[in-house]
């Protein structure tokens, strides 16, 4: 059995003290045609995690992060296919409302969202789980939670 890993990396700003998401939807030639989503990546193997994360994020939007938190959640499956666990660490970056977003070609479209629209968009109960984790951490719902900042 192989082990492949992957990140999940939300991207996300504050309206009005409320947490939006950048969601994109994926090209009708990638894997997963139309489904809307973070960004998500492979580790490769000269890289960490949380690098990979910043990699996918500039390569998928174009956005340059200056620090990107470690979310206090991992989401894996089983891919039955290939014979393989996927593990998936979960980042987020907050950005400014009005930085620019550009879509590689595995997307062909954006939207903000709020943590309401996002659990209806998103396609996997894991990645609705890391949504929620997200917005109650930066609407300061929750207090306990620990989110590691890394600061680039």
């Amino acid at each position: 059995m192989q082990i492949l890993n992957l990140i999940e990396a939300h991207i996300v700003r504050k309206e009005n003290s409320k947490v939006e998401f950048l969601l994109m939807k994926r090209s009708p030639n990638e894997k997963y045609p139309n489904i809307w989503q973070m960004v998500t990546g492979k580790i490769h193997n000269d890289e960490t995690a949380y690098q990979a994360a910043i990699r996918e994020i500039q390569e998928e939007t174009g956005i340059n992060t200056n620090s990107i938190f470690v979310v206090p959640h991992l989401n894996f499956f089983y891919n039955h296919e290939s014979d393989e666990n996927i593990t998936i660490p979960v980042f987020v970056t907050l950005i400014n409302a009005n930085t620019e977003i550009k879509l590689s070609k595995e997307h062909t479209e954006f939207k903000w969202v709020t943590f309401k629209e996002a659990k209806k968009l998103l396609a996997w109960p894991g990645q609705k789980k890391s949504a929620k984790v997200i917005k109650d951490f930066f609407e300061n719902k929750y207090s306990t939670l620990n989110f590691i900042e890394i600061e680039l």
